[in-house]
């Protein structure tokens, strides 16, 4: 710390008492004798001496708003001035006045005597005074104004609220021994806290660790600093709690003033000077001596000038200087703060560590992972705690307690070394001295330059103009060269060829070690250093500029405040007054310079310090003009650009394969860079025309392929026509694309352009067109003909074709049956590829019959059949039971045509045959059943119905068909047997439905109709028993042997509608008559009168019918025997095979 002696008065024999300075510092109020004196603290005149006052003036105070000032004299008397200087109120207590104090926020002024304190505010008319024990020496507000102390002459420091209500006392160890003389409130509000997100190293306990302080406005941030004629200062807290330990004074202090932001304390006292403290109260110097003892001192505000008051009436006024004690290693600066800590920055990752040193820091010396602070009595030694280069833990390694007086102080590995004057020492961490250097002249620049463990060198620079590089093992110095001019700063390049020097003409002068050559110079420059990461680059400062030099080219110059301390890669380390700080620097200008001279792999290691992504697209373009690919490479990999990443690449595989003409690489590397014209000119120049020709119409520059063509081969310009309706299509211009491809002879393309717009006039045009021969385009027209519905243009091409095939599949798509039938008349072959659409067309629409004869008529017997079998089970299961009958009669037929087509399947569909006959006669017959059982009315007769229900129970013994009820056929038969007198079959019936599960709805009336047909005689009516017509024996009504006759086994033959038994017998041909005799005996004529017999034949439906008539007059009756019916079921047995069934014609009885 330095100071000067701004201002000096000495006021005679007059006592200084007190001092006050105006906020904003313009003006002081000094306490003299019976007056009160103003001075303008610019010049140090005395502006007006104020009168007011009949006795010695103790105290003076300004209001925080700087419109009025108090001050209280011996007299007993305030008076309240006003910024222009006029006595504006005056008010007094009953003793001397000891001390004032404005409130900084409500500029309530505290007025304190012997007895007693008073609060005055210019909003009340009378004075609130406060009696106290003892007499008040000093006081102060805190910062808020709630709370106001008062020093007492007991000892006692007490603590009022704005009202004077006590609210903490603070009873001092040496009571009224040791009166309390001076107070302060700390105005920084943060007494004990640090800056947010430092580290903070403990001295005492040699470790670091990390915090992370929060500021709470509360009562531990008001502090109170309380100096004693104990000679001992203190610091409290608000609620009274003592911080830290006594700071032992060896004097009585008077005065105690904080700076205005609270990082230092002015103390004076009967040591007879004023002294500097840290706000912790550690002594960090002498601000100026006097002749007597210092009553008073003041800080002016926001600034570092301090004023004292002595007792022989001397006021001096003092300006601080406070110097920059740091050190800085490559990315790491050390600096002083708060003049006893100790702060470390990594100037890459902005981290911070604070070490609190607790004593004043002379000199800071860092290197590597050493750091070396000296105290006024000791020298400590921290290393890193590990090797990581981000790493910030500082811990103690050694303590050299010994008083050293340096000028500089340098750290190395294993060593420290010690600058005085024209001396050089060389300490181990022990405190030997190791080695020691005397120069020939003042030492004004050292640097460790850095090297092995224990054998670092130093760069030294002397005020004679010689520069010396010592090693800290050797102790003999080398010069490397000298010059006639004083150094002020030094550095050296990476490789130790180059030397930078600025004099003290602020000039720059560049060096080559090996031979002693001035390589260049540069004016205006205050600090220089080297770029650690490249050997070509440096840069200096000075007024006001940053300046960058590469190799021999012109300096780079931009706005920069500050000195240079550092460059490493694109970051300029820069101190401006106290703040070091790293500065991003864009190598732009230097790496340009490289560029403009074809440099490119040294514009590359510039750009690798640090460009933005606009240099480097600039490095990369040029370099791959220049045909360096490498480099080009690197540079286009950095801004990740794959597009000429891949130019690279596909250059470099055709090197590899063997081409090396660098003008076809360049016509490539200007067509990606949109130089169309200079590439189309190299690739002609190098006998690529195709390629050229290529790069226009892939631009769609097709006017510029034409110019490049002229007159050029056909194929070629058809080729270019082609293309050029290429991008017509991608540029969503269809029409013109379409013509173009006409034009160029592509018509599939044209086509396709043209159906998928819909031109239908278009397409019609192009197929009329084309020949018959160019089969796929006609085709292709034929296709959007058929999707636009177009169908007689379709038709019309495929005639045009002579594609038949093609059309009938037209007119089935079409649903054009008609027209679809009319070609299969005339070509049998496509009988399938219509009727099967046809039959499926039909199914699809409901139209089941239809679909099944179509199937029929192709010859899909399978089809046929299946449609059948599904209208046949879906009529079941709707209980359309007459459809089913019909249905499966169909379904008889259908086999029967297949048994007579397939031999194979003869068998099988003769068997299916019977078996869907007799499903269709038991579903004819229920039809009936169901009916009478589920509608109210039935148009049957009883005795039919009870034929039909009968038929249906013989022919139900086995498992019933799906569909046919069991229990609606016995209960239709029971009740009409009941009704007919047929009471056994419906009790038998009855009987038979007790078995089976009855539909509630028919539950109460069976039971009914069980129990009334009990009370009828266990017999049948003799008028519905059947005979037999072949044996002429009478079947019961319910026979075992179901529709047949239980003595000749006959099967009954029934009438289709009433279903009563017919007077049919089959009889079968002797071996000895053919059928040819058989059928002549029944072409015989029936004789008319003779009582002989005759056949008669009539034919009908496919049946041959032949009559045997014999008349004979026996006893009066007329009988004819039968009628012989042949049948032709099946057609592949022959005549004799074929049985014939005789029918009984007639009876006739004649009593004549």
């Amino acid at each position: 710390v330095k100071n000067a002696l701004v201002m000096r008065d000495e006021l005679g024999e007059l006592f200084i008492y007190d001092l006050a300075f105006r906020p904003d510092g313009s003006q002081l109020i000094v306490a003299a004798g019976n007056r009160v004196l103003v001075y303008d603290t610019a010049d140090g005149t005395l502006i007006q001496p104020l009168k007011g006052h009949k006795d010695t003036v103790y105290c003076v105070a300004y209001a925080k708003d700087g419109k009025r000032f108090a001050s209280g004299s011996a007299d007993k008397s305030i008076i309240i001035w006003t910024s222009k200087l006029e006595g504006i109120l005056k008010y007094t207590h009953n003793d001397s006045i000891q001390c004032v104090a404005y409130n900084p926020v409500t500029h309530q002024l505290a007025s304190c005597s012997s007895g007693d304190f008073g609060l005055w505010s210019p909003e009340q008319k009378s004075v609130s005074k406060h009696k106290v024990s003892s007499k008040i020496t000093c006081c102060g507000w805190t910062n808020d104004g709630q709370y106001l102390a008062l020093g007492m002459m007991n000892g006692v420091v007490s603590i009022r609220n704005k009202n004077g209500e006590e609210k903490v006392k603070i009873e001092r160890p040496g009571g009224s021994s040791s009166p309390i003389w001076s107070i302060a409130w700390n105005p920084s509000n943060t007494q004990g806290l640090d800056r947010t997100g430092l580290m903070f190293f403990n001295e005492s306990r040699g470790m670091c660790h990390t915090g992370l302080c929060v500021c709470f406005r509360d009562e531990h941030n008001d502090i109170l600093a309380v100096a004693d004629w104990g000679q001992r200062l203190s610091f409290y807290q608000l609620s009274g709690k003592q911080m830290g330990k006594d700071r032992q004074l060896n004097f009585d202090p008077c005065c105690v003033s904080f700076f205005s932001k609270g990082e230092y304390i002015v103390m004076g006292g009967s040591d007879k000077q004023a002294s500097l403290y840290t706000k912790d109260g550690v002594r960090l110097g002498t601000i100026g001596e006097q002749s007597s003892w210092v009553w008073t001192c003041r800080v002016k505000p926001d600034s570092n000038y301090v004023v004292l008051g002595c007792q022989d009436g001397t006021i001096a006024f003092f300006q601080l200087i406070f110097s920059t004690v740091h050190g800085l290693y490559k990315d790491r600066y050390a600096y002083r703060d708060s003049m006893t800590d100790v702060i470390v920055q990594h100037l890459i990752t902005e981290q911070k560590v604070r070490i609190k040193c607790r004593e004043l820091v002379k000199k800071i010396a860092i290197y590597r992972s050493r750091l070396a602070i000296q105290l006024p009595e000791k020298i400590l030694i921290y290393e890193l705690h590990s090797d990581d280069s981000s790493d910030m833990h500082y811990r103690v390694k050694e303590k050299i307690c010994k008083r050293f007086e340096c000028n500089l102080l340098v750290v190395c590995s294993q060593h420290i070394i010690l600058c005085q004057e024209k001396r050089l020492q060389c300490l181990s961490f022990t405190a030997v001295r190791e080695k020691e250097w005397l120069m020939e002249s003042l030492i004004r620049y050292i640097k460790v330059i850095g090297g092995p463990s224990g054998r670092e060198g130093l760069l030294v620079g002397l005020k004679n103009g010689a520069i010396l590089k010592i090693f800290v093992d050797n102790p003999f110095a080398i010069t490397l060269l000298k010059q006639n001019t004083s150094v002020r700063c030094l550095d050296m390049s990476t490789s130790r060829s180059k030397l930078a020097v600025v004099d003290e003409h602020n000039t720059c002068l560049v060096y080559d070690i090996n031979t002693k050559e001035l390589l260049f110079q540069e004016p205006n420059a205050n600090s220089v250093a080297w770029n650690t990461q490249c050997e070509d680059m440096l840069c200096f400062s000075g007024s006001g500029y940053l300046n960058i030099k590469a190799s021999n080219f012109p300096v780079h110059q931009q706005k920069l405040q500050g000195f240079v301390v550092g460059y490493n890669g694109s970051k300029i380390f820069c101190l401006h007054v106290y703040s070091m700080a790293a500065v991003e620097v864009p190598q732009s200008a230097p790496m340009y310079q490289y560029l403009e001279r074809r440099m490119f792999q040294e514009a590359y290691q510039i750009a690798c310090l640090g460009v933005t992504d606009n240099d480097w697209k600039d490095l990369a373009t040029e370099a791959l003009e220049g045909l360096d690919f490498h480099t080009a490479k690197k540079a286009f990999i950095r801004v990740r650009d794959l597009r000429y990443l891949e130019l690279i690449n596909s250059i470099e595989e055709r090197k590899k394969r063997g081409e090396s003409n660098n003008q076809l690489f360049l016509a490539d590397v200007y067509a990606y860079q949109g130089k169309f014209h200079e590439a189309a000119k190299l690739y002609r120049k190098t006998g690529h025309d195709s390629r050229a020709l290529s790069m226009y119409t892939d631009l769609r520059m097709f006017e510029y392929a034409k110019d490049f063509l002229g007159s050029a081969d056909p194929k070629d310009t058809k080729l270019l026509m082609k293309k050029q309706a290429d991008w017509a299509k991608n540029s969503k211009e269809p029409r013109a694309a379409a013509d173009m491809y006409l034009t160029a002879g592509e018509h599939m393309k044209a086509i396709e352009i043209i159906g998928e717009h819909g031109w239908m006039d278009m397409l019609i045009d192009l197929a009329r067109k084309l020949d018959k021969a160019e089969r796929e385009p006609l085709s292709r027209c034929a296709v959007f003909f058929k999707k636009f519905n177009h169908h007689g243009y379709a038709a019309e091409i495929y005639n045009k074709m002579g594609d038949l095939k093609a059309l009938v599949q037209l007119h089935v798509d079409a649903r054009h049956w008609d027209e679809a039938f009319s070609l299969v008349e005339k070509h049998s072959q496509f009988r399938d590829d219509v009727y099967v659409p046809y039959a499926q067309w039909l199914a699809e629409h409901d139209r089941f019959e239809e679909a099944q004869r179509a199937f029929h008529k192709a010859g899909r017997q399978a089809e046929a059949v299946r449609v059948l079998e599904q209208l046949t089970h879906n009529a079941v299961v709707e209980s359309r039971f007459n459809d089913a009958s019909y249905y499966y009669w169909m379904l008889s037929m259908q086999c029967l045509d297949i048994a007579r087509d397939n031999t194979e399947k003869k068998e099988e569909m003769l068997k299916k045959f019977h078996s869907f006959q007799h499903l269709a006669e038991l579903y004819h017959v229920y039809h009936s059943v169901h009916r009478y059982m589920s509608e109210p009315f039935s148009s049957n007769m009883p005795e039919i119905l009870f034929n039909i229900s009968r038929f249906l129970f013989h022919n139900l013994t086995r498992d019933a068909p799906m569909g046919i009820s069991k229990v609606d056929t016995l209960y239709a038969l029971a009740k009409q047997s009941k009704l007919l007198g047929a009471y056994k079959v419906a009790r038998h019936a009855f009987e038979k439905l007790q078995g089976l599960k009855i539909p509630s709805r028919y539950q109460d009336s069976m039971e009914l109709s069980c129990l009334t047909v009990r009370s009828k005689p266990y017999r049948d009516s003799e008028d519905l028993i059947p005979m037999c017509y072949r044996c002429s024996t009478n079947n019961p009504l319910l026979n075992n042997q179901g529709n047949s006759c239980i003595n000749c086994r006959q099967p009954f033959i029934y009438s289709a509608s009433s279903y009563e038994v017919l007077p049919l017998v089959e009889f079968y041909l002797e071996d000895d008559i053919s059928d040819e005799e058989a059928v002549s005996l029944i072409d015989l004529e029936v004789p008319r009168v003779q009582t002989n017999s005759s056949w008669q034949e009539m034919s009908s439906a496919g049946n041959i019918s032949v009559t045997l008539q014999t008349l004979k007059k026996t006893t009066s009756c007329w009988f004819f025997s039968t009628t012989a019916v042949r049948t032709a079921a099946d057609p592949s047995t022959s005549p004799a095979d074929r049985p014939f069934s005789c029918v009984s014609v007639g009876l006739s009885f004649d009593h004549d």
